[in-house]
């Protein structure tokens, strides 16, 4: 198995799971699907991939299909050194060339169609003859040793070309979606492993797609200081290449021929109306009016939705993309004073409205992150199988609250018997120390969860650090985990 490049941040299981794929020694043609939204690092993962093993990669463009299968029958010149140009007079012709590649050898061969939804947009056929291609009877199975890796960013087509009814289900044996990083190794492409109050805001920003470091030119903030000077020059700089991302994320998205109802949800959902009936009152529809603009924007990975961990049928959501937080709150209602270059004057304007709408909200999401992805099982009581939001009515008559809002249910799921509840968390961005009250407000919820539960865990998360009241207690208390910036970055 080749190492991993070094200029290939992070990705460490995908690359083995790729180089496992490509390196199957078992006779027979395989296929795998890679996919993933724009700007994740797809196409170098598997340049990468064909440069380390001697594989095959060509790319589809948005032209027309006989364009396409010339520029295929090029790259296949080149690659088998052919004395004389090869041509193909279909894509039947096209896919068997591309199979007998693996045949009479001893190692297997990677063949990478990328960005193969433009292909198929020109010919539906494509996915049906690879079909034909790989039966358990056909040629390529018997054979050949070709690794087929079909490519793409649009989300929709690439699954459902392992749909129940589609021509390829039961065909891949491999199938890697890859996503932005998360928080940690975010921290790490950008280089503020040492200052994650930092690195947390940058990611509250911009996120963990790979590519938006390139699109920064490689300029991160040096210091705390230097956050607010590096909005300002990098993202809200008209001239800059993240100042319309948030607008070209969604155009992206094949078959949005009018993008303004979804734009209208985007907002709705970054102004914090995250519950379905609330997006539908601010956009003036009723709650099936807006069902199919959640759905495309959802299944597009744009948008997350939460389940209650209470309420199987209450949904709130969230954006899953933090570049569309930042352009529906504060450049595109600020788009014409931006582009007269005010970024700075902007900026120090909407600091109540970054602060409450962009890194309190995504404080959150990483106090729901935190505790499956890097929680021990001394912390949690037990092994987190999923985390979710909860809006908790309260049955005490004496409570001043007549529903509490949890930000952080951590749930096991045991085989034969009921889900039991781990830990509840409250995640808090403020610049002051969390103090006792939150402790107690998280005591009273744990005493009116459903059933009770007195040995459910307690969890703190504040950026600014914790009062030495509340420290103190917190120490006394075994079921009460208190989570600082240093322990989100480097602990469990």
């Amino acid at each position: 198995m080749p190492a991993k490049p070094p200029e290939l941040f992070g990705r460490d299981a995908e690359w083995f799971e790729l180089t496992a794929f490509a390196g199957d020694p078992t006779p027979g043609a395989t296929l795998a699907l890679v996919y993933g939204r724009r700007r994740q690092g797809k196409t170098l993962i598997l340049e990468l991939l064909c440069e380390a093993v001697g594989g095959f990669m060509v790319t589809g463009v948005e032209q027309s299909d006989a364009q396409n299968l010339a520029d295929l029958a090029a790259a296949f010149t080149r690659f088998t050194g052919s004395p004389y140009p090869v041509a193909f007079t279909d894509w039947g012709q096209a896919v068997d060339a591309l199979f007998r590649l693996g045949e009479q050898r001893d190692t297997p061969l990677p063949v990478v169609l990328d960005e193969f939804p433009y292909l198929v947009a020109q010919n539906s056929a494509i996915p049906s003859l690879i079909q034909n291609a790989l039966s358990p009877r056909g040629r390529a199975r018997q054979h050949s040793r070709t690794r087929l890796i079909l490519c793409g960013s649009a989300l929709t087509l690439m699954r459902g070309l392992l749909a129940a009814s589609a021509p390829l289900r039961g065909r891949a044996i491999t199938e890697l979606m890859l996503h932005p990083f998360d928080f940690r190794d975010a921290a790490g492409l950008w280089g503020l492993t040492e200052q994650p109050d930092v690195a947390l805001r940058v990611h509250a920003l911009v996120g963990g797609t790979p590519a938006y470091r390139d699109f920064c030119a490689r300029d991160a903030p040096e210091d705390a200081g230097d956050v607010d000077p590096w909005v300002v020059r990098r993202l809200l700089n008209p001239a800059g290449a993240m100042f319309r991302e948030g607008r070209v994320l969604l155009a992206e998205e094949a078959g949005l021929t009018n993008p303004a109802p979804y734009y209208a949800v985007l907002a709705a959902i970054a102004r914090g109306r995250t519950r379905r009936g609330e997006i539908a009152n601010e956009l003036g529809r009723d709650t099936g009016g807006i069902h199919h603009a959640l759905t495309v924007l959802t299944d597009a990975h744009l948008v997350t939705g939460h389940q209650d961990a209470f309420h199987a049928r209450r949904t709130s959501f969230t954006l899953a993309e933090p570049v569309l937080r930042l352009h529906q709150l504060v450049i595109r209602p600020q788009e014409t004073r931006l582009s007269l270059r005010r970024g700075a004057e902007v900026w120090a304007e909407l600091a109540d409205t970054v602060s409450a709408r962009i890194y309190g909200p995504h404080f959150e999401d990483i106090a729901r992150t935190w505790p499956l992805a890097y929680a021990c099982v001394e912390t949690l009581g037990g092994r987190a199988s999923r985390v979710q939001p909860a809006i908790l009515r309260c049955p005490d008559t004496a409570c001043p609250a007549r529903e509490h809002e949890i930000d952080t249910v951590v749930i096991e799921i045991r085989p034969n018997e009921p889900d039991r509840v781990l830990a509840i968390g409250e995640a808090k961005w403020r610049a002051t120390p969390m103090d006792v009250d939150e402790l107690a407000r998280l005591r009273h919820i744990r005493s009116v969860l459903p059933g009770s539960p007195a040995n459910v865990k307690l969890l703190l998360f504040s950026r600014a650090g914790f009062t030495t009241t509340l420290t103190a207690d917190a120490a006394a208390a075994p079921d009460v985990e208190l989570v600082d910036l240093d322990r989100l970055y480097t602990g469990s």
